[in-house]
């Protein structure tokens, strides 16, 4: 994961567009405020990336953590948030500080990709922790094996086409084809996994999980899951 984390904390092209990176962000908060189902909510983000609308967020509950490896990234993610006094930035060494069954609600969205199964087990260990017992895990943008880059970009496409950014998004393609990203996914590659496979992972960290309705974001060739810990009787 270490080589993801230092090109997201450079000045990457990984957005066509000031209006793209506005409206994917825009569109996450939108869909992880959905899963907030209290005001009285402790939410964590784990590594949640710019996050340039955890704003909306954090109006949805009571208290937001922002976890983030990248330095430069909390950087500005602490300067940017700074008055809001429910909004909390964190390394991913501060979440596994935090005390046990202390966060309502967990999202990684978008994160599993890029990072080695042991990598995702460990995180998988660290949010069980933390997480309570009535809480819930989402676990968004899993990549499927069957699904390449033509849906990728095919989503981006008709993404720019409703926001009116799909000019610059043809010419951010190209862009992208030649960029260090390009080289860097095909070098590094990205992690993908069946609905199976991701059950199976979660199982295995104490996690009953069902796959949702819809993904996080834009993508709807990408899969989201809701994951909790069985109940248990005594």
């Amino acid at each position: 994961m270490d080589e993801w984390i230092d090109y997201y904390d450079s000045t990457h092209t990984i957005y066509v567009s000031k209006l793209h990176r506005d409206r994917h962000f825009a569109v996450i908060a939108r869909d992880i405020a959905g899963y907030i189902t209290s005001p009285d909510a402790v939410v964590l983000d784990y590594a949640c990336g710019e996050a340039l609308s955890a704003g909306r967020v954090a109006d949805a509950c009571a208290l937001l953590y922002l976890a983030e490896p990248a330095p430069g990234v909390r950087g500005r993610l602490i300067a940017r948030f700074a008055p809001n006094t429910k909004i909390r930035v964190r390394s991913l060494e501060d979440v596994r500080k935090m005390a046990e069954n202390s966060v309502d609600l967990v999202v990684m969205n978008s994160v599993a990709q890029y990072m080695t199964p042991d990598e995702l087990d460990t995180a998988f260990a660290t949010i069980k922790r933390i997480l309570k017992p009535s809480g819930r895990f989402v676990l968004g943008d899993i990549l499927r094996p069957e699904v390449g880059m033509f849906r990728d970009v095919l989503a981006l496409l008709q993404f720019a086409a409703r926001n009116g950014f799909l000019k610059d998004a043809l010419i951010g393609l190209i862009s992208t084809a030649l960029s260090d990203y390009r080289e860097l996914r095909t070098r590094v590659g990205l992690q993908r996994y069946s609905e199976d496979e991701i059950k199976e992972r979660l199982a295995k960290s104490g996690f009953s999980a069902s796959r949702a309705l819809h993904n996080i974001g834009h993508n709807p060739w990408r899969m989201t899951f809701v994951a909790r810990q069985p109940i248990t009787t005594t």
